[in-house]
Parts: C-alpha cells; sequence; structure tokens
C-alpha cells in the first residue's frame, strides 16, 4: 500500500500474464515529467543532493526532485555532487 503523498502513487502495477500468474507484486516505474518553475544552481563543493533539498525545500528527504529535474545526474546515483563542481542544474519549484 502507498500513501496518498507517495511520489509512486500514481504508478502503475505489474498485470498477471497470460496464464494469471503474478510475476512481480511491485510497481512499474513511475513517469517523470519535464519540470517546471525552475531555478539554475551553480553547483558547489561540497553540494548534495539532500542538502539542496533541505535549502530549498525545508526537506532533506525532497532529494528525489531534484534529481528528477537532472536526469542525467541518475547515473550511479549518488548524493554528493563532488565531480560536478561548477555545472549548472535545475532547482523544480517547491509543490503548493
Amino acid at each position: 500500500m502507498l500513501l496518498k503523498t507517495s511520489r509512486y502513487k500514481d504508478a502503475r502495477r505489474f498485470a498477471p500474464d497470460a496464464q494469471g500468474v503474478l510475476r512481480c507484486k511491485g510497481t512499474r516505474p513511475r513517469t517523470i515529467v519535464a519540470a517546471v518553475g525552475v531555478l539554475e544552481h551553480v553547483i558547489q563543493e561540497g553540494d548534495r543532493l539532500d542538502l539542496l533539498a533541505h535549502h530549498y525545500y525545508s526537506d532533506a528527504r525532497l532529494w528525489w526532485r531534484i534529481l528528477d529535474a537532472n536526469p542525467d545526474l541518475q547515473s550511479g546515483v549518488v548524493f554528493s555532487l563532488k565531480e560536478r563542481a561548477g555545472e549548472v542544474i535545475l532547482i523544480p519549484k517547491a509543490k503548493e
């Protein structure tokens, strides 16, 4: 069961195959839409996704919003952005 505030609440569930066997009891990957109302942030030494989420949203657990807006960061998801210092990333608007 997913919470109604979960980012996966609208993700499709796996369906049984032609024989009626449910091979996976999870949800399919959720759809990531383009970010709107974004800010540009220049990555500084010591920046981490959770720290940026805390700074911009006052909630470190919302780091995934930044990751969704910057798909190129998703290769080997890590919180540290040390190797990307000086690059510009997008910070999506906080949901109201």
